[in-house]
This record gives C-alpha cells, structure tokens and sequence, in this order.
C-alpha cells in the first residue's frame, strides 16, 4: 500500500474576549469533531490568501491573516495533512456563520475549552494548551 501524499492545509486562529473560534466539522475527515476553521491550500495560492478564503468559506467571517502560530499533522493510512495554523483579525462585533463544510461555527470561551467537553479534532487540545489558552 502506498503512504499518501502530504498535503499543505491552512488554519485560522481568532481569539476574542477570552474565546477562541472553533468549528465543528460537518463532513471527513473529523466529522462532528470542534477544529480552528481552514482546509487545503489550492495550487497557485499564498498561505495568507488560503487562510483568508478558509475562514470566508467556513464561517462567513472576513479576516486579516497575521503571524504564524504553530504547525501541526494528521497522518492515518488514508491522509497526510501538514496544517500551518495562522493567528487571524476579525471585527469585534462580526458573527460566525456556518458554511461549506461547518456544521456549526462559534467563539468557545477559553473555561468552556478547558473543561473538554467539545470533542476536538486529533492534537487540537494540546495545541489549544500550548498556543492559544496560555496567552
């Protein structure tokens, strides 16, 4: 059996008023799992503009996409995913809104993460741990 091939994926961190915006994933891989909006970066695209298009995309939100926050993978017999995960702006009033493959879109307060009781997506928590709910 062949390994897959990598593929190069965008996430979006915004982080507001002591929350972070998750996204329940509406379809797999990581159905029903919560993860930072974001996907596949399309050929020909920068990081930046995949991250932006991402958010738009998933949850109605447009963004401005700033520093690199992390990099994680999701490796299984199926995928390879390499996910470069990019702190991003919103207005301080804008509402998610679930589309293309969100199920549901929404700030999750940094106690309501904590308390593990959203399932997250593989690596998401510790990730959560060590990049987002510290600051």
């Amino acid at each position: 059996m062949s390994r897959p091939v990598p593929t190069v994926c965008v996430g979006g961190i915004a982080v507001r008023d002591g929350s972070v915006l998750l996204v329940r994933r509406g379809r797999p891989p990581g159905e029903g799992l919560w993860a930072f909006p974001g996907g596949r970066v399309e050929s020909g695209e920068r990081l930046s503009e995949a991250v932006e298009r991402e958010m738009a995309e998933e949850t109605g939100l447009v963004v401005r996409c700033g520093d690199l926050v992390g990099v994680t993978e999701h490796v299984s017999e199926s995928l390879h995913f390499v996910i470069l995960d990019y702190a991003v702006e919103c207005d301080a009033d804008a509402v998610p809104v679930a589309g293309d493959d969100a199920a549901e879109a929404r700030f999750v307060s940094f106690a309501e993460a904590r308390a593990g009781v959203l399932p997250l997506s593989g690596g998401m928590r510790e990730f959560l741990d060590r990049h987002v709910l510290s600051s």
